[in-house]
């Protein structure tokens, strides 16, 4: 079989990230805005119900052109994953009607399980990495919530390792959810991120988890040359350094406005997944039939997340209200519960609850006494 030109291999865009650093809003911003590309997406959940990709099948509204996959009961390309292989060679059936992949892992995944995958002989035919985008929570970042210098419990150790490799494995790091930050707390994020991960290409600011498709697809930096790579440069007035700062403009550059420009190798063939080091990390949903006062939930959530060790919680709730949709989104103790207007009204509250060595049994007990509904 002849080996294919790259230009009829099909990109393939890694989108990875701690939980609730913001991937699946920022994906979902994207999409919109894809100058008219043919897309094929993973979306990757820990956990048993799919939130994630119905949040971005809205996102779609039904185009024809995006087509959704999901991925839920594990993690996206690792040993006991059996869809990941089928779903891209039959992606690649259809080639003529595909011009993107993206990829979002879980974030409790690193992108290196699907970044070998993509190298075997099978898929390497079809498929070329483009890029991996490691997205941040860049508030948590700069309150130290990634950070295991000190004496600390092991579920904040286990998330700084894993924080740190997800970093280590991406190109492309973006600082997200920094509409409140100054250009002092953009540059304190910067020098953060580069002390752990040093050979990070390029650092991109997400102002309302949006980032310009320039700098997110179509980059070719996994090509074995980048002389195809055809990006016009304009002057801009400084790069990120020692002592320089970030561009808070992308405007002041035609293409790209990318910091640290040195190459890296992932290191693949001796690298052991995370997760397989690290079983701790635990998903579970929690339904209740009862309809739930907002604020009284959103309290009741973050009492939780204070008691035990919860990481992350998203969902869609029964409100009193049959008219209202709400979903909840939570990272830790910071709770948000918005109405959904592409949803209707659930027919039970269910919640996905993400944590380290989380107690099932405890925090049902626990949410059902706060806000004196059923759980379980």
């Amino acid at each position: 079989m002849a080996t294919p030109s790259m230009n009829a291999l099909i990109p393939v865009t890694i989108v990875t990230g701690f939980l609730g650093s913001g991937k699946t809003t920022l994906l979902s911003n994207l999409i919109k805005v894809r100058q008219n590309r043919r897309l094929a997406l993973l979306i990757n959940e820990f956990g048993e119900v799919a939130i994630d990709g119905a949040l971005m099948r809205d996102s779609a509204d039904g185009n024809e052109h995006i087509r959704i996959h999901d991925f839920a009961h594990g993690l996206i390309a690792y040993s006991d994953d059996d869809l990941f292989v089928p779903t891209l060679l039959a992606i690649a059936e259809r080639r003529a009607q595909v011009d993107h992949v993206l990829i979002e892992t879980s974030g409790l995944a690193l992108p290196s399980a699907v970044m070998e995958l993509l190298q075997t002989p099978e898929l390497a035919v079809s498929f070329i990495l483009d890029a991996t985008l490691a997205v941040v929570d860049t508030p948590l970042l700069l309150a130290d919530e990634f950070d295991d210098c000190q004496m600390m419990s092991n579920p904040q150790v286990a998330v700084a390792t894993l924080f740190k490799q997800q970093l280590e494995y991406a190109d492309v790091v973006v600082l997200n959810k920094i509409d409140r930050l100054d250009e002092d707390d953009l540059l304190t994020a910067e020098t953060r991120i580069r002390e752990r991960a040093p050979n990070v290409r390029f650092l991109e600011l997400a102002y309302q988890a949006k980032l310009d498709t320039r700098l997110a697809l179509g980059l070719r930096l996994h090509q074995p040359t980048l002389l195809t790579h055809n990006h016009r440069f304009t002057p801009i007035v400084s790069m990120s350094g020692d002592n320089t700062k970030l561009l808070s403009n992308h405007g002041l550059v035609d293409g790209h406005a990318h910091s640290g420009l040195v190459s890296h190798s992932h290191g693949l063939a001796t690298h052991k997944h995370f997760h397989e080091q690290d079983s701790g990390w635990l998903s579970f949903v929690l339904r209740s039939p009862d309809p739930q006062q907002p604020e009284a939930l959103k309290m009741a959530l973050t009492e939780t997340a204070k008691a035990e060790p919860v990481l992350r919680v998203k969902g869609f709730i029964l409100a009193e209200n049959p008219e209202d949709a709400l979903l909840v989104q939570g990272v830790r103790t910071r709770m948000v519960i918005s109405r959904y207007a592409a949803k209707k009204s659930s027919q039970v509250s269910e919640i996905v609850f993400i944590g380290y060595h989380l107690n099932r049994n405890k925090v049902a007990e626990l949410l059902s006494q706060l806000t004196a509904t059923q759980w379980q």
